[in-house]
C-alpha cells in the first residue's frame, strides 16, 4: 500500500467501523431478541427469565423471547450462548450454577465462563434459606447445631445431587459452622415431598420452591442469607444474626451477551434492564419468594460475578467435589 494511503486509510477504516457500530447500536434492536436459558421450560428459573423477557419487550419495543437449552448442569445452553454471533440478538441468562459453580467442578468445559461472555446486568437475587420439616425439634440455627452435636444421625440434609447448589450451600454451611452434615442426594426427583413428610429434615435452597409451604406452616425457615432480614420473612433471622457470619450463598440470574458484542449495544441493554427492574409488579413477585429484583451496570455485574465465582471456588475446593 502507498505510504500516504496507509497513513490516511487505516484511520479512515477504523473511523468507518466506529460509525457503523454506532449506527447499528442506534437502530438496535431492529428485530426479535433471543435469550438462551440453560434450564428447562416450566421451572422456577424459566418463569423468572420469561418475566424479565416480557418486561424487556416493553422497554425495547421488540419481542424478547426465551430459548430453553437445558442439560448437563447448564453446560449445553451456556456453550450455545458462548458460540452465538455477538450482535446483540442472542443473549444469555447466566446463573450462580453455570457461571460461578460449574467452572470449578469440571477440568474441561466447552466455554470459558470468564472470557466468553460480556456481562450486561444482574437481573435478580434469591436469598438462600435453611428450610426444615416442621417435625425438626429445633427452631433456630443454634438449637439445630446443638441437636446435631448431641444426635449426629438425627438430621439428614436433602440435596439435588452432588455439586448442586443445595449440596454446595450445605457444604459451605458445614465449613462455616464447623459441623459435619449428613447429605441425602436426590439426583432426579425433587426432595421437597420427603422434606414435607419429614423423611429428611433440612435443605439449603433458594426460596421460590418453598415459600408457599413456609407461609402455610408446612415447612419452617430457620435462617436466611442477606445483610438484613427479608421483608417477606421479617421474623426469620439472618445467618449472621444466628452466629454464622461468613455463610452467604445467593442464587442469582443475570443477563449476558457473547463476548465481542458492541459496547454501545451492551450499554443499551443494561439501561433497558434497569428500566425493566422498576416494574412494581415484577419487583413484588421477587420479594414474595425471598428475592430482590436488580438492575445494574456491566461493570458492576462483572465485579459481582468475579467475587461470587471466587467464593464458590473456595467452597468447591474445600469440599473436594469434582464431576469429571
Amino acid at each position: 500500500m502507498n505510504p500516504l494511503l496507509r497513513r490516511i486509510g487505516l484511520p479512515a477504516i477504523a473511523l468507518a467501523a466506529l460509525v457503523s457500530t454506532g449506527a447499528h447500536a442506534e437502530d438496535y434492536p431492529a428485530r426479535a431478541v433471543r435469550i438462551i436459558a440453560p434450564f428447562a421450560a416450566g421451572t422456577g428459573p424459566d418463569a423468572n427469565a420469561r418475566e424479565i423477557a416480557a418486561e424487556l419487550t416493553k422497554v425495547l419495543g421488540q419481542t424478547v423471547f426465551v430459548d430453553n437449552r437445558p442439560g448437563a448442569s447448564g453446560i449445553i445452553g451456556t456453550e450455545a450462548a458462548a458460540r452465538a454471533t455477538p450482535d446483540g440478538y442472542t443473549l444469555y441468562i447466566g446463573t450462580t450454577s453455570t457461571l460461578s459453580v460449574v467452572p470449578h467442578l469440571y477440568s474441561k468445559l466447552p466455554f470459558d465462563a470468564a472470557k466468553d461472555f460480556t456481562p450486561v446486568s444482574l437481573l435478580g437475587i434469591l436469598n438462600t434459606g435453611l428450610i426444615a420439616t416442621p417435625k425438626l425439634p429445633a427452631n433456630d440455627v443454634r438449637a439445630l447445631l446443638a441437636l446435631m452435636k448431641s444426635r449426629p444421625d438425627a438430621v439428614n440434609v436433602a440435596t439435588q445431587g452432588p455439586g448442586s447448589y443445595s449440596h454446595l450451600s450445605g457444604e459451605w454451611f458445614g465449613f462455616s459452622a464447623d459441623t459435619k452434615l449428613n447429605f441425602v442426594p436426590y439426583n432426579s426427583n425433587s426432595p421437597y415431598a420427603d422434606l414435607l413428610a419429614g423423611q429428611v429434615q433440612l435443605m439449603f435452597d433458594g426460596l421460590p420452591a418453598a415459600a408457599g409451604n413456609i407461609r402455610a406452616g408446612k415447612l419452617k425457615l430457620l435462617a436466611i442469607t442477606g445483610k438484613q432480614r427479608h421483608p417477606t420473612f421479617p421474623d426469620v433471622p439472618t445467618f449472621a444474626e444466628s452466629g454464622i457470619a461468613d455463610f452467604e450463598p445467593i442464587a442469582w440470574q443475570g443477563l449476558l451477551a457473547p463476548a465481542g458484542t458492541p459496547k454501545a449495544i451492551v450499554d443499551k441493554l443494561s439501561e433497558a434492564m434497569r428500566k425493566a427492574a422498576q416494574s412494581p409488579e415484577l419487583a413484588e413477585k421477587w420479594r414474595s419468594y425471598g428475592g430482590e429484583l436488580k438492575g445494574d451496570t456491566p461493570a458492576e455485574f462483572a465485579a459481582f460475578i468475579a467475587a461470587d465465582r471466587a467464593k464458590w471456588g473456595e467452597v468447591v475446593r474445600k469440599a473436594k467435589v469434582r464431576l469429571d
